[in-house]
């Protein structure tokens, strides 16, 4: 095989790498918004790990059957996704995500970011590991501010902290505060 030949073959497999980890996440939010637990399921690793001593999949199934829940009906909007790709056989991408979920009387709407790793297995793209973090998540008749940017959880969202370069960029001229995060 000629050197152009093996730098096509290699940029062909990239390519296809990127449309199939591209197609991850909005697999992911039909099957969670049409509770298809099992083809959520296999969107991950088989050795998916889940807290810090359970894995696999039956382990992932017993975490999200009773998150699932929780809510009675979802819809996750994928807004935009990056992909890394480390070597042939793992990447890591981020995927911004608008997701809405009834529960009880309320209609909560967030504004998420997945921060997630993938590994192919057998020849096909899965999550290894998916991270999820909020901007915000209020009732659609609340301001986010006015529920401090989370009105189901009750937890301080880790974004737009968690950006490695948001302090920095805050910490330094016009509007910086005393501890150097964004004005509020």
């Amino acid at each position: 095989m000629s050197g152009r030949s093996v730098g096509v073959t290699a940029r062909i497999e990239r390519i296809e790498a990127h449309l199939e980890i591209g197609q991850l996440p909005i697999r992911y939010a039909m099957a969670v918004d049409g509770r298809d637990i099992d083809s959520w399921l296999s969107l991950f690793v088989p050795d998916v790990q889940v807290g810090r001593e359970r894995f696999g999949r039956e382990a992932l199934r017993a975490y999200i059957e009773p998150v699932l829940r929780g809510f009675r009906r979802s819809v996750h909007q994928i807004c935009g996704h990056h992909i890394d790709l480390v070597d042939r056989d793992t990447a890591r991408g981020a995927v911004y995500c608008r997701a809405e979920h009834e529960v009880d009387e309320r209609w909560i709407v967030m504004a998420i970011c997945y921060f997630d790793e993938y590994r192919r297995v057998d020849g096909r793209w899965l999550f290894s590991r998916r991270r999820e973090k909020h901007w915000y998540a209020a009732d659609i008749n609340d301001h986010p501010q006015s529920v401090g940017f989370d009105g189901w959880h009750g937890d301080v969202p880790p974004l737009p902290d968690a950006f490695e370069t948001w302090g920095p960029f805050w910490a330094v001229g016009h509007g910086a505060t005393a501890t150097g995060g964004a004005p509020r």
